[in-house]
């Protein structure tokens, strides 16, 4: 059933869980292909930075928040602290196995740089897309184990983690902003989401890409034949961004909201295998 706002029942739960830092991770940790590791290790490089910036970019508007929202931004800086943790030892392990993530750190810093220097009110804006962006990649990565399937179990886990937090806090930064902006007529609290969602696009798009294609470039793969792999990578098989594409588009409807679509029961069915996988670990130890 549709709803305009978070659930009233909605518990966010920071889950204070550490991965791989046993083992040294495969260079092409994705089942050994070189172009899904990249666009991984692309998305995992911006996380650290870009997860405080989200921090930092709600803590803004928190002043005069309901108890509930409150509790929840709380609940959700926790979670972001540790996702930025666990991602600055993902990152730590993929320099470990030879790749330079310099250049896809500064340009994360170019594009913070840009939003820093506006009034708070952008950064909570963008900072509400790429939530959208985030909470439906982790859906579908939840939604289809074969995105996975092959990778080595240490960074399946941490990005399932991720993903159901992720899901789990997907309406903080909305709710943020329309506490932020209600004061806003309806339709410029709209026109500026719209423009900004579509500006944020284009960056998430481009930024990736080039930094993937940067890594591919580390392994000595480049030129139209690797463009082509990245492409049908993302938009083909497995497809991840041709599959996100009606989720993101309804974010410019009326009335949207995260949580529009409950994903809850795809929480609560992975939070059953990292349970069932830890049982299994314990038992080996």
């Amino acid at each position: 059933m549709a709803r305009d706002a978070t659930p009233s029942d909605l518990t966010i739960t920071p889950r204070d869980r550490r991965f791989g830092r046993q083992d040294k991770t495969a260079r092409w940790w994705l089942g050994g292909d070189p172009v899904g590791t990249a666009l991984y290790n692309a998305l995992s490089a911006t996380f650290p930075k870009g997860e405080a910036f989200f921090v930092e970019s709600v803590r803004a508007f928190r002043e005069g928040a309901s108890p509930k929202l409150a509790a929840e931004i709380k609940a959700f800086v926790r979670q972001e602290v540790m996702h930025s943790r666990e991602h600055v030892a993902f990152n730590k392990r993929a320099v470990e196995a030879g790749y330079d993530l310099r250049p896809l750190d500064e340009q994360v810093d170019y594009r913070l740089d840009i939003v820093r220097v506006r009034h708070p009110i952008a950064a909570l804006a963008a900072t509400m897309a790429l939530e959208h962006f985030t909470a439906i990649l982790a859906h579908e990565l939840l939604r289809d184990p074969r995105h996975l399937a092959d990778a080595d179990a240490e960074s399946a886990a941490l990005w399932r983690w991720h993903a159901i937090e992720e899901i789990e806090h997907k309406g903080v930064a909305y709710d943020t902003w329309m506490h932020a902006t209600r004061d806003w007529p309806r339709f410029a609290r709209w026109k500026v989401k719209a423009k900004v969602m579509l500006l944020v696009t284009h960056n998430f798009l481009v930024d990736r890409t080039k930094g993937a294609l940067e890594l591919l470039r580390q392994d000595g793969l480049a030129g139209p034949r690797v463009w082509a792999r990245l492409f049908w990578f993302a938009f083909g098989n497995p497809g991840m961004m041709r599959k996100i594409l009606g989720a993101w588009a309804s974010y410019f409807l009326p009335g949207f909201h995260p949580w529009n679509h409950d994903d809850r029961a795809l929480i609560e069915r992975e939070e059953k295998r990292l349970s069932a996988a830890r049982s299994s670990e314990e038992v080996y130890a």
